[in-house]
C-alpha cells in the first residue's frame, strides 16, 4: 500500500503544480500591440538570401586561370616566335577579332584563349615556314571584355572579364546577393547566335539547391546581369523554422505558415498576429483566426511579419513528462522548444 500512497502524493503533487500554472495560460500572451510594438523597429532579416550566398560562394570559382583569358577586340598581344626573332611582334587585335603576322597574315583569334591562338599560329608557321614552331602569345592589355551586375548585389558595377566563368562564379564577383534580391537572376545577352534567346531568367532555387548545374550558365564579355529586388515576409514565435522568406506568388497566410514549416503543437492557431507597413500608419497588427476560413483569403504582401503566440499550457503539456530513476521517480519538465 505504501508504493500506491506515494503515488498518490505525487500525483497531488504534480496537479498542484500544474494549477499554479493555469492563471497565467491566457494572461501571460503578449498583446497584439506589444508584439506590433516589439518589430517597429527591427527589419526583418532575409535568411534564405543568406543561406543562398553561403551555398553560393561554396561553389564559386573565385580565382581564375591566366591562361583562360578570352581574347577580344583591343587587346594588346605580344606574339614571340621562339625559332626567329624578326617573327616577334606586337599587335593589336582589331574589331572584328583578327590579329596581323608575318607572313601568316590575318589570323582571327577573337574568343579564343591565349593558349588557343598560339596553337593556330603554330599551326600556320608549320603548314609552310618552321618545321617544328614554337609560339608564345603575351596579353600586354586585356581591353576587350567586360561583365556588368545591376540590381540587388551587395558590390554592382562593371568588372573586368578576361576569362570565361559560370554565372555563381560572376555573382561571387560583386559579394553575393543583398536581403532584398529575390530568387530569380536576368542574364542579359551581348551576343546571341542564330535562335538563342537575348535573355535568360535562372531560377537560383533550382540551380543551388535543387543541384540544376545546366542552369549555371557560362558568362560572356559583354553579358548583363540583373538581379530583381523580391518581396519576403517574416514569421516568428511557435512555428517550426523562422525566418524570412520570399514571396514566389500569390500566398495566404495559411501557405505562408507551411512555408515556414507549419505551426507547432503548441501554437494558439485563433490569434495569429499579422504585422503589416501601412503608408502612413507604420507597422500596424492584426489578429487572424485560422479556424475562420475566410481569413485565408487574407494575401501575404512584402515586408509582412507573422507572428504564432505560443500557449504556456501547451508548451507545459508537451514539454512536462514522469522522470523516473533510482531510488523513486518523480515529474519533471523540459522546455519543447529546445
Amino acid at each position: 500500500m505504501i508504493p500506491n500512497r506515494n503515488y498518490n502524493y505525487c500525483m497531488i503533487l504534480f496537479v498542484v503544480f500544474l494549477l499554479g500554472f493555469l492563471p497565467g495560460c491566457g494572461g501571460n500572451q503578449q498583446t497584439t500591440s506589444a508584439i506590433v510594438k516589439q518589430y517597429a523597429a527591427t527589419p526583418a532579416k532575409n535568411d534564405e538570401i543568406t543561406r543562398l550566398n553561403e551555398q553560393m560562394f561554396a561553389a564559386a570559382k573565385m580565382h581564375t586561370d591566366p591562361s583562360d583569358y578570352l581574347l577580344g577586340a583591343g587587346d594588346l598581344l605580344q606574339v614571340t616566335v621562339f625559332e626567329s626573332k624578326e617573327l616577334k611582334t606586337k599587335v593589336r587585335v582589331s574589331s572584328r577579332g583578327y590579329i596581323t603576322l608575318p607572313l601568316l597574315g590575318q589570323i582571327k583569334v577573337k574568343g579564343l584563349t591565349a593558349r588557343e591562338a598560339e596553337i593556330n599560329i603554330e599551326k600556320g608557321y608549320r603548314a609552310k615556314y618552321i618545321k617544328n614552331p614554337h609560339v608564345s602569345v603575351f596579353v600586354e592589355e586585356h581591353m576587350s571584355k567586360r561583365v556588368t551586375l545591376v540590381g540587388q548585389f551587395k558590390q554592382p558595377g562593371t568588372y573586368e572579364y578576361p576569362s570565361k566563368q559560370t554565372l555563381l562564379d560572376v555573382m561571387a564577383l560583386a559579394g553575393g546577393l543583398t536581403d532584398k534580391a529575390g530568387n530569380m537572376i536576368q542574364i542579359r545577352r551581348h551576343e546571341v547566335g542564330p535562335g538563342e534567346p537575348n535573355v535568360l531568367v535562372i531560377d537560383l532555387d533550382q540551380l543551388i539547391k535543387k543541384g540544376r548545374t545546366d542552369l549555371n550558365v557560362d558568362i560572356n564579355g559583354g553579358d548583363i546581369i540583373f538581379a530583381p529586388e523580391a518581396g519576403h515576409f517574416f514569421v516568428d514565435g511557435a512555428v517550426r523554422h523562422v525566418g524570412s522568406y520570399p514571396i514566389r506568388e500569390k500566398l495566404g497566410i495559411n501557405e505562408a505558415l507551411m512555408t515556414a514549416g507549419g505551426i507547432r503543437p503548441w501554437g494558439i492557431k485563433d490569434s495569429i498576429v499579422l504585422i503589416r507597413n501601412f503608408e502612413g500608419k507604420g507597422r500596424t497588427g492584426m489578429e487572424i483566426d485560422l479556424n475562420n476560413p475566410d481569413n485565408d483569403k487574407i494575401e501575404i504582401k512584402d515586408g509582412d511579419i507573422i507572428v504564432v503566440k505560443a500557449s504556456s499550457w501547451g508548451k507545459m503539456v508537451h514539454g512536462g513528462g514522469l522522470n523516473i530513476g533510482v531510488p523513486g521517480f518523480g515529474f519533471g519538465y523540459r522546455n519543447p522548444e529546445y
